[in-house]
C-alpha cells in the first residue's frame, strides 16, 4: 500500500523548480508528520502483517512474534522515508511562511485529536460504504451505456 502511494506521489508532481532551504525542508518534513497518511500508515502496516503472519501457519508462535517485530521496523522505516519523501515535496513547493502556518495548524491538539481519530473514521466510513471496485464500478457503467464490456466481473 505505501508503495502505491509514493508511486502515485512520484508520479502526479512536476518537477520543483528550485532547491528548499534547510528551514523549508524541516518544516516540510514536519508538515508531513502531521498529515492522514502519518496517521493511518500504523494501522495499514498492522493489518499487512496480520495477514503476512496468519498466511503461513507454519510458523510457530515464536516465529510470528519475530516476524511481526522485524515487520514493524520495516514499515517504521518505509513511512519515515515516506515522510521525508512528502516533506521534502511540501518544501520545494510551498512557503516557508506557509509552511510554518501549516506546521502550527499540523502540531496542534485539535488536529492531534483529528489524526487520532482518523484511522478509526476511515474504517467506519469504508465498513458503511461496503467494498468499493472502480474498474468493476466503472465497467458496468459503461456497459448499460454501450454494451460492450459486459462480460467483466
Amino acid at each position: 500500500m505505501l508503495i502505491l502511494v509514493g508511486a502515485l506521489l512520484q508520479a502526479a508532481a512536476p518537477a520543483p523548480a528550485a532547491t528548499p532551504s534547510p528551514e523549508a525542508h524541516d518544516l516540510g518534513v514536519r508538515l508531513a508528520r502531521t498529515t492522514g497518511l502519518a496517521a493511518i500508515a500504523p494501522a495499514l502496516i498492522e493489518k499487512d502483517l496480520t495477514e503476512l503472519a496468519s498466511a503461513n501457519p507454519a510458523l510457530t508462535g515464536a516465529e510470528r512474534t519475530q516476524l511481526l517485530e522485524i515487520g514493524r521496523k520495516e514499515g517504521r522505516t518505509s513511512v519515515e522515508k515516506l515522510t521525508e519523501a512528502i516533506g521534502s515535496a511540501y518544501a520545494e513547493r510551498l512557503s516557508v511562511a506557509d509552511l510554518r502556518l501549516l506546521v502550527a495548524h499540523g502540531e496542534s491538539p485539535a488536529a492531534a485529536r483529528w489524526r487520532a481519530a482518523e484511522p478509526a473514521v476511515i474504517a467506519q466510513a469504508m465498513g458503511a460504504l461496503g467494498e468499493l471496485d472502480l474498474k468493476k464500478n466503472a465497467a458496468a457503467a459503461f456497459c448499460r451505456q454501450s454494451g460492450k464490456l459486459c462480460d467483466r466481473d
